[in-house]
């Protein structure tokens, strides 16, 4: 999917992803649960729901694939501090009843892919 790019800070360009990936979700059906949910052992960037299924998705947005490809950057570290973080978010909030998925959005230049069931 080519979206439009925009200019500014490291922190600038991850808002602006989030921005993208939420506006993704929505028009796909998902209702937005929490955009950069904390907890003292992290954050989640964002949080979607559609009836039973709960998707945790980090979003990497990078202006180009000189280090990589965004999606690399959610390796296994990551993904477990991601299964982590949902533990604690089910936990915290009392969520039952859903299948959670882990999505990652990655975002290079102007192409946004929406990678489910990433782990």
């Amino acid at each position: 999917m080519a979206v439009d790019t925009t200019k500014g800070s490291h922190l600038e360009r991850g808002r602006w992803g989030e921005d993208m990936a939420t506006a993704w979700y929505r028009q796909h059906g998902y209702a937005i649960v929490a955009r950069n949910w904390r907890c003292p052992s992290g954050e989640v960037d964002l949080i979607v729901r559609r009836g039973r299924l709960l998707v945790i998705s980090e979003v990497k947005a990078r202006r180009s694939d000189a280090y990589g490809p965004a999606a690399a950057a959610v390796g296994p570290a990551k993904q477990q501090r991601l299964r982590r973080l949902a533990a604690e978010y089910l936990r915290t909030t009392g969520t039952h009843g859903v299948d959670v998925r882990f999505d990652v959005v990655a975002i290079t230049g102007s192409t946004m892919d929406i990678v489910q069931h990433a782990f």
